[in-house]
């Protein structure tokens, strides 16, 4: 006779794998099948396939060389077609990379956040061109690469209060929030000069773009609110098909350099696209500098450059993953997911892969939950999004349709989104609380990611020197004080070198 134990027994034995695929992925032993690790793939790509829309956006519009260079892709006008479908190319290929090697549900994509910084604190310094930025963003990724394999990161991570982690990101969450409603015109530099900034034309709204952002914003706000997933696309897209109505009514045009028609649509004047499927551009493959930028600006700025896109990548990827671990039941009794080193192995490889490919360092994306909401256990789902990044390459086209008042309204929701972390902050902690605060608000204030994060740890180094606790100071703090310092000084600096 059988023990009364004998039945539980066998009711816990995992089911045997189906296949090979199942053994390979451990679906069965996850507790899921093929059918829901597809669905939670798709699930996830296209609740973060806004990247290749807002990813070109951020880094395919700026000049280089503080304006007076040229875009991305070496041209006098954006590219934003190759920037999508690269874009793409890139997150497509280290997806499925982190689903094959490390078998975990998480996808890869240019990093929000991260392409703001590329963008606005590397090549728009004056002599910086995009290879060189790109080629500063592939040395980071190859030194978060050496940290990983040397159990390095991990005592960085530890180095960093938690404090000035969460400042960054919130302080980025306010520095893209700001970037989308200056480019949609929402917010503007007055023509009087009277106040820095001022709302819409003359404080007024009176447009027809401006009513598409205001639109475009409402509904993004209205579904995330609501929980629907793809949320931010759906607003894009319903914001980009109200645009084309708008124009093939009023025939608003574009808006024009010299503020003559500043009712005018900014970047692209909305209209049904010639092709929506494309052979894809990617000419931007390996358009990188590796070293370029050290005869540009000097040793010491490329250092502290390269350490602020660590700073800003560095911590993102550690807490994704224990965070999509966690609402995937796969963390072990000490919090760390499975196979933690080949995760933070590609998603080194993948910023490298950004650079490589000039569309800004790429990291594991948060928005992975969706899927993994949806019942994705295993690393087949990040297979999936990145087929779907892959089959989105030929959509390219599309991009040259979107105005900015119509993609705009997503770096808003965005940003709030990054600052709903700013509750993670001790307020009353004054030590950490102030650096914090200047972390947060110089960001946008100074529209310099790198200037937010060096008077961040110069304060809080500052501060504990000054209150008798320096002891209890990383050294590494010590060591990226005296960098940023330098970085601030770099003008007088060079002045005194006769540089």
């Amino acid at each position: 006779m059988a023990s009364p134990s004998a039945p539980s027994a066998q009711a816990e034995r995992p089911a045997p794998p189906r296949n090979a695929i199942d053994r390979y992925f451990k679906i069965t032993e996850r507790g899921s099948t093929v059918g829901t690790e597809i669905r939670g793939g798709l699930v996830t790509f296209f609740t973060m396939s806004y990247i290749i829309v807002l990813n070109p956006l951020i880094i395919g519009t700026v000049q280089s060389d503080g304006g007076n260079g040229a875009f991305l892709g070496g041209g006098d006008a954006p590219n934003l077609a190759a920037v999508a479908a690269t874009t793409a190319l890139v997150a497509g290929v280290m997806s499925i990379l982190m689903g094959a090697v490390a078998n975990f549900p998480l996808a890869v994509a240019a990093g929000l956040g991260l392409n703001a910084v590329v963008t606005y604190s590397i090549a728009f310094l004056p002599g910086m061109t995009w290879p060189d930025a790109m080629g500063i963003v592939v040395l980071e990724g190859l030194i978060i690469l050496v940290l990983v394999l040397t159990g390095f990161r991990e005592a960085v991570f530890k180095a960093v209060p938690i404090e000035l982690k969460t400042a960054i990101s919130v302080g980025i969450g306010l520095f893209i929030a700001f970037i989308g409603l200056v480019d949609a015109g929402f917010v503007r530099i007055p023509a009087s000069l009277a106040t820095p900034v001022e709302l819409g034309i003359a404080g007024s709204l009176g447009s027809w773009p401006l009513l598409v952002f205001t639109v475009g914003l409402l509904t993004a706000i209205v579904l995330m609110v609501r929980k629907v997933k793809g949320a931010i696309l759906i607003a894009i897209a319903t914001a980009t098909v109200l645009a084309i109505i708008v124009e093939a009514v009023t025939k608003v045009g574009a808006s024009t350099p010299d503020g003559s028609n500043p009712t005018g649509w900014k970047l692209n004047v909305p209209a049904i696209p010639d092709q929506i499927v494309a052979t894809p551009d990617f000419s931007l493959v390996g358009q990188f500098s590796l070293f370029g930028s050290i005869e540009k600006i000097g040793v010491v700025a490329v250092v502290l450059l390269v350490f602020s896109l660590l700073l800003a990548d560095f911590f993102d990827t550690m807490g994704t993953m224990v965070a999509i671990g966690g609402e995937a039941g796969l963390l072990d009794k000490d919090g760390n997911p499975p196979r933690t080193k080949q995760i933070l192995i590609v998603d080194s490889l993948a910023a490298a892969a950004g650079g490589a490919g000039s569309v800004s360092s790429n990291t594991s994306y948060i928005e992975s939950a969706a899927g993994v909401g949806d019942g994705a256990r295993t690393g087949l789902a990040a297979i999936t999004t990145g087929v779907g990044f892959l089959l989105a390459t030929f959509l390219a086209p599309l991009v040259d349709v979107i105005p900015f008042e119509a993609a705009t309204p997503a770096l808003v929701v965005v940003g709030f989104l990054m600052v709903m972390q700013v509750s993670g902050i001790d307020w009353k902690n004054w030590e950490v609380a102030i650096p914090a605060f200047l972390t947060i608000i110089l960001m946008p204030f100074a529209y310099s990611i790198t200037v937010g994060m060096g008077a961040g740890v110069i304060s809080f180094v500052v501060i504990k020197l000054a209150v008798g606790k320096a002891k209890l100071v990383h050294p590494l703090m010590w060591g990226a004080a005296v960098l940023f310092v330098a970085y601030f000084l770099l003008g007088p600096i060079k002045t005194a070198l006769g540089i």
